[in-house]
């Protein structure tokens, strides 16, 4: 039988303390990125495994998947995971949360190395881009990953068209006569990718530019990243105070950054919707609070076709027949609606 390799090993390929090694699978914001990479070459080399973890897992007999999600910065996220949980009903099916503080950001150092620390046997991914050296690791470790809100080659997915989105939101506002737009998203901090945000803006720019009426570059504020709606106020408040016109219609790319809008026209003394139309995405809680027409994801059963698709992954492993992560990859759009409230 083939010795483990243990720590100690993975500190010496790696070139550093067996307390870094720890950190860097632990913890792994508490290390710079040169020495976390060192540390996973080190392990994929020696094929390292937490002995710990892989005892106590085979004790329990219970099967671990990790959910990795912005949990703290968007309450919507909290349906996706009812929905996770509902799907896993009472199989014997520990799940384990990790939060990644934007969906603005990169992928976090923290997914990046999960596939090697041994302690999952599957990864639910949401709202969160998935870069490519993480990709790879996810694949050459063959820790079956299931992503929603977002699409990656190879992996499956479960997703809405944002593009359409935007689009629902113009065409209605269209409809009600108006002609002055505009656009309160969410600031990147990456580049390396299309958030959604980019994308419903992005169909939304395209549907007026269809209609004859498109949005300029100073029809557009963004937000930086951040929990509650309190971000969207001061760019929403610039956008309704602009001196070459305010528009009558914003379309804000989440529920959060619309509730933001509502709260600076009210500060504005703006009537809504007699002088502001005001339209969300996700149809979450906020939304119903607040009578908002938003475009409706179906948030819950985004989580549940995640979690039945990676639970039909971990069957096949178990039986022998997806050792190699053969399986033919699945992408599952699901459909929105735009809910007319009293906003818009």
């Amino acid at each position: 039988m083939r010795r483990q390799p243990t720590i100690r090993e993975v500190a010496a390929e790696a070139g550093v303390s067996v307390s870094t090694v720890s950190l860097a699978l632990n913890v792994p914001t508490r290390v710079s990125q040169a020495t976390r990479e060192r540390v996973l070459a080190a392990v994929d080399t020696l094929g390292f495994v937490p002995k710990a973890d892989a005892v106590a897992r085979a004790r329990r007999g219970v099967g671990r998947v990790g959910v990795i999600a912005p949990f703290t910065s968007y309450p919507t996220v909290a349906r996706r995971l009812n929905g996770v949980l509902r799907a896993v009903g009472a199989r014997p099916v520990e799940i384990v949360l990790f939060d990644q503080e934007s969906a603005a950001r990169s992928v976090s150092p923290l997914l990046g190395s999960l596939p090697v620390t041994g302690r999952l046997d599957g990864l639910i991914v949401i709202s969160l881009p998935l870069e490519a050296e993480v990709a790879d690791r996810l694949v050459t470790q063959r820790l079956p990953t299931v992503l929603v809100d977002v699409r990656h080659p190879g992996f499956d997915s479960v997703y809405t068209d944002d593009h359409l989105g935007g689009r629902l939101a113009a065409e209605h506002l269209l409809a009600r006569g108006h002609r002055r737009f505009g656009f309160v998203g969410e600031a990147q901090r990456s580049g390396r990718y299309v958030s959604p945000s980019e994308r419903r803006l992005a169909g939304f720019r395209a549907a007026l530019a269809d209609a004859g009426h498109p949005l300029g570059p100073g029809d557009v504020r963004l937000a930086a990243p951040g929990s509650g709606a309190a971000p969207a106020v001061p760019p929403a408040t610039d956008l309704l105070t602009r001196a070459d016109g305010r528009p009558t219609a914003v379309f804000a790319a989440d529920d959060t950054l619309a509730a933001g809008v509502l709260r600076a026209a009210r500060e504005l003394g703006l009537s809504v919707p007699g002088e502001l139309a005001v339209i969300g995405f996700d149809d979450g809680e906020a939304a119903e609070t607040l009578a908002l027409t938003t475009v409706r994801q179906p948030l819950a059963e985004s989580g549940n076709a995640a979690m039945e698709r990676l639970l039909h992954r971990l069957d096949r492993r178990k039986n022998g027949l997806d050792l190699a992560g053969s399986a033919a990859v699945r992408e599952v759009e699901l459909g929105l609606d735009l809910i007319v409230r009293a906003t818009a």
